[in-house]
C-alpha cells in the first residue's frame, strides 16, 4: 500500500527523534518486533525481494580480500535463491557519489557462483521515478536471479536525511514518500535488511521500508544482534577511543546497565574524562588546543558542557565501583611525548607512560575479574595511519590477546578497531570482530539503531 506524505512525515520524525520518540524502548524491544528472514519462507518463486545489502566494500584480487561485508550477505542471498526469489541488492559504497559498485557486483557473483548484473542509472532524479529498464531487467530475469543497483548515494534523495532535524522533515516528506512508493511499485514490495553496518540515515535504510508490504532482518544481521551483541550488553570492561566526543553519551548508557567495572579511554573522549578527574581530585589538567574556543569548529574540540558531562559520569561511576583508566601523557604533533599539554598542543596519540599504565591496568583487571568477564573494544588510540602516532594502538592490540588468553571474552567493534586488529594482530586474538563500529555503539549506547527503528515501524 502506498505511503502518503503525511504518513512519511510521521515516520521520518520518529526516525530522526531517535530515543526521544520512544524513551522506554531498548535494543531488544526493537529486535523482538522485527521479523526475521524465515518469516518470508512462504514467498512464492519469482517474488522480487529488495535487499538492502552491506555493499560498502573494496574487494581485493581474490575472494577473502576486502569483502567480509559481502561474504556476510551470502547466507541470506542463497536462502532467497533456493526459493526462487529475484533479489535486487541496493546500497552505497563510501560517501563519494561517483563511486561505483561494479567490482562489488562482480565479487557477489563470485561468492554465489552465478552472474550478477548491475544496473547503472536506475533513478530519474528530476521526477524521482525508477527508470523503465529496471523493471524490464527484473521481469526478464530468471527465478533465483540476483541483480545489483548502482551506488544509491549517487542520488541526492538517498542523502537528504543525513543531517535532518524534526523541523526539516515536513519539507522532505513528499519526495521521500514518492521515492519509497516508486521502489515498492517498480522494484518490489518485500524488503530484507542485510546491511549490519548501515547505521546512517540513508533513505535506502530508513525510508524505503515505509512503503513495503513485508520487511525482515537478514540472517547475518540478526545473528550479530542475537549473539555477540547480547554478550556486549553485559560487558564488564569497555574501551572507548577516537575523536568523537559524543561517544560520552554511549559510555553513559553502557554504565547505566550496571555491568561495567572497568573503562579504558583514549582520544577526545579520554581528554574530557582526564579533565573531569583532575577537577574532581583538585589536580587541574590542561587539554591544550582541544579546549581553546577558537577551535570550536574542529571535530576534536572539547566544549565545557562535555567536560561537565564527563565529570558527572566519573562521579557516578566511582560510586558504582568503576575504575577509569585514562592517558597520563600525550604524543603531540612533532612526535614527542608530553606529560602536560601546552595551550597550543594537540594530542595525536597516547604516550609511553600511558602505554605502561594501560598494561598494568589490564593485569589488574584480569586478576580481579578474569575468566568469564566480557570486554568490548572500539576505535583506536591515535591517528594510527601515521607511523608517528601508531604507538598507542600498536601496543594496545596485544592486550586484547592477553585478556582472551586469560579467559576474557573480547569483542571488537568494526571500522578502525577492526583495521587495527588486522594491522597489528590476528583474528583469533579476540572472540569476535563486528563488521561495523558505529552500529555497535548505537546498539550499546544512547540512541537506537536507525534501521531497526524503521524495520519495527515497517513490521507494524
Amino acid at each position: 500500500m502506498p505511503v502518503t506524505p503525511a504518513e512519511m512525515q510521521t515516520w521520518c520524525e520518529t526516525i530522526v527523534e531517535g530515543r526521544a520518540a520512544a524513551p522506554d524502548l531498548g535494543l531488544n524491544d526493537y529486535l523482538s518486533a522485527v521479523p526475521r528472514l524465515e518469516s518470508l519462507a512462504d514467498l512464492p518463486s519469482g517474488t522480487v525481494v529488495l535487499v538492502r545489502g552491506d555493499v560498502d566494500a573494496k574487494p581485493g584480487a581474490t575472494v577473502g580480500e576486502g569483502d567480509i561485508r559481502l561474504r556476510s550477505m551470502v547466507d541470506t542471498l542463497k536462502y532467497g535463491q533456493e526459493r526462487g526469489w529475484k533479489q535486487v541488492i541496493f546500497g552505497h559504497i563510501g560517501r563519494d557519489p561517483e563511486k561505483s559498485l561494479d567490482k562489488v557486483a562482480k565479487r557477489i557473483g563470485e561468492l554465489l557462483g552465478c552472474e550478477v548484473p548491475m544496473i547503472g542509472d536506475w533513478l530519474d532524479e528530476e521526477t524521482l521515478t525508477i527508470k523503465p529498464e529496471v523493471k524490464q531487467t527484473i521481469d526478464a530475469a530468471e527465478a533465483g536471479a540476483v541483480i545489483v543497483l548502482e551506488n544509491t548515494r549517487k542520488y541526492n534523495i538517498e542523502r537528504v536525511m543525513w543531517k535532518a532535524k524534526k523541523d526539516d522533515v515536513p519539507a522532505l516528506a513528499e519526495n521521500l514518500a514518492k521515492f519509497s512508493n516508486e521502489c515498492a511499485e517498480k522494484i518490489g514490495s518485500v524488503y530484507v535488511h542485510e546491511a549490519f553496518s548501515a547505521g546512517s540515515l540513508d533513505a535506502s535504510s530508513v525510508v524505503v521500508p515505509a512503503a513495503m508490504e513485508k520487511v525482515a532482518l537478514g540472517k547475518y544481521a540478526a545473528g550479530e544482534f542475537d549473539g555477540p551483541m547480547q554478550k556486549c550488553l553485559g560487558a564488564t570492561l569497555a574501551v572507548f577511543s577516537g575523536i568523537k566526543i559524543d561517544k560520552l553519551d554511549d559510555m553513559e548508557a553502557m554504565i547505566a546497565r550496571g555491568s561495567i567495572k572497568q573503562i579504558f579511554a583514549s582520544g577526545s573522549l579520554a581528554m574530557a574524562i582526564r579533565k573531569a578527574i583532575g577537577e574532581l581530585d583538585n589536580a587541574p589538567v590542561s587539554l591544550g588546543a582541544a579546549e581553546d574556543p577558537v577551535n570550536k569548529g574542529e571535530p576534536w574540540y572539547i566544549p565545557e558542557d562535555r567536560v561537565a558531562q564527563a565529570k558527572a559520569i566519573v562521579a557516578d561511576g566511582r560510586e558504582k565501583g568503576i575504575t577509569f583508566t585514562v592517558p597520563c601523557d600525550s604524543i603531540i604533533g612533532d612526535g614527542t611525548s608530553k606529560d602536560e599539554l601546552e595551550p597550543n598542543d594537540q594530542q595525536f596519540d597516547i604516550g609511553p607512560k600511558s602505554i605502561e599504565k594501560f598494561h598494568a591496568a589490564v593485569g589488574e583487571f584480569i586478576e580481579k575479574h578474569g575468566s568469564g568477564a566480557v570486554a568490548f573494544h572500539n576505535g583506536v588510540f591515535g591517528m594510527f595511519e601515521d607511523p608517528k602516532f601508531e604507538g598507542g594502538t600498536k601496543a594496545w592490540i596485544p592486550e586484547l590477546k592477553r585478556m582472551k588468553e586469560a579467559g576474557v571474552e573480547v569483542y571488537v567493534g568494526g571500522g578502525e578497531g577492526g583495521k587495527a586488529l588486522d594491522k597489528y594482530g590476528e583474528p583469533d586474538w579476540v572472540t569476535h570482530t563486528f563488521t561495523a563500529g558505529g552500529t555497535v555503539l548505537n546498539a550499546l549506547g544512547s540512541e537506537p539503531v536507525p534501521y531497526l527503528v524503521a524495520l519495527r515501524l515497517g513490521a507494524k
